[in-house]
This record gives C-alpha cells, sequence and structure tokens, in this order.
C-alpha cells in the first residue's frame, strides 16, 4: 500500500510541475507581426544549377517586383550543405510583414502584373515547364516567429 502511496505521488508531482510549465502567450514571448512563406525543395541530382538558373528568371525576379512595390520585405533562397541528404535540399522564404500582405487585393494584383509584363509571363511559363523534372516541392509552410521574454 506504501508503494502505490509513492507512485501516485510521484505521478501527481510529475502532472503537476507539467501544469505549472504553461507558458502563456504575450506574457512569457511574444509572435511576430511579420510572416515567413517557406517553401521546401527536393533539387533532383545534378539538377542545382540549372533549378536556381530558372528560379533567377522567375522566382527571383517575381519576388524582386513584389519588393519593389512593397508587397513583400526580403526574399531568401538557402541551401543545404549536404545537398544529397534528406528530403530539402533547398529552401525559399518570403518575408510578409504581416497577414495583411497575403488578403486578395486588386489593386496590389493590378500593379504586379503591369510592372511584370506580359512578355515575362511567357518567359516565366516556358521556363517552368522544366520545373517538374528538377524538383520536388516536399513542404511549404507560413509561419511567425516566437519571441521569448
Amino acid at each position: 500500500m506504501q508503494f502505490k502511496s509513492s507512485i501516485l505521488a510521484l505521478l501527481f508531482l510529475l502532472v503537476s510541475q507539467t501544469a505549472l510549465a504553461q507558458l502563456d502567450p504575450w506574457t512569457d514571448y511574444d509572435v511576430s507581426k511579420e510572416l515567413w512563406n517557406i517553401t521546401l525543395i527536393k533539387v533532383h541530382p545534378n539538377m542545382d544549377d540549372d533549378y536556381l538558373e530558372g528560379i533567377k528568371e522567375t522566382w527571383v525576379a517575381s519576388n524582386e517586383v513584389a519588393k519593389e512595390l512593397g508587397q513583400i520585405e526580403s526574399y531568401h533562397i538557402f541551401r543545404s550543405e549536404l545537398p544529397q541528404s534528406g528530403d530539402v535540399n533547398l529552401f525559399l522564404v518570403v518575408k510578409f510583414a504581416d497577414s495583411s500582405q497575403l488578403e486578395p487585393n486588386k489593386e496590389r494584383y493590378d500593379a504586379f502584373m503591369k510592372a511584370w509584363g506580359e512578355a515575362r509571363q511567357q518567359k516565366n511559363r516556358e521556363i517552368t515547364k522544366n520545373y517538374p523534372g528538377m524538383r520536388d516541392i516536399t513542404g511549404e509552410y507560413l509561419v511567425r516567429e516566437i519571441i521569448m521574454k
């Protein structure tokens, strides 16, 4: 009976410690207004430079236009130093100031399409036709930063 009581007391102590360890948003940590869209890519072997050449003309170019128009804050490309390990070897990251930049907006769309132009739209379609043979998209995330206090 003494052993059962000790086990129950220990179990209660462990459960109560877990309850006490709960953090509260805006008290213990903040959540950023900024959002990051992260696309995880697995570039096929020996296709790294070809894929980078393609996204320079498509993804990078379109993000440059969006950045100039104030529609995004920044964008980044990260490549794994171990390109043949795991399901991901390239990360495409776009930073938005807040969620309002993600809402549908005809004026923003029209401004982007005017700046992007018809010639780029056609070129973009031609280049992206080759992407399925070069890479697989393995995931996409929309995340906010957690800032511990």
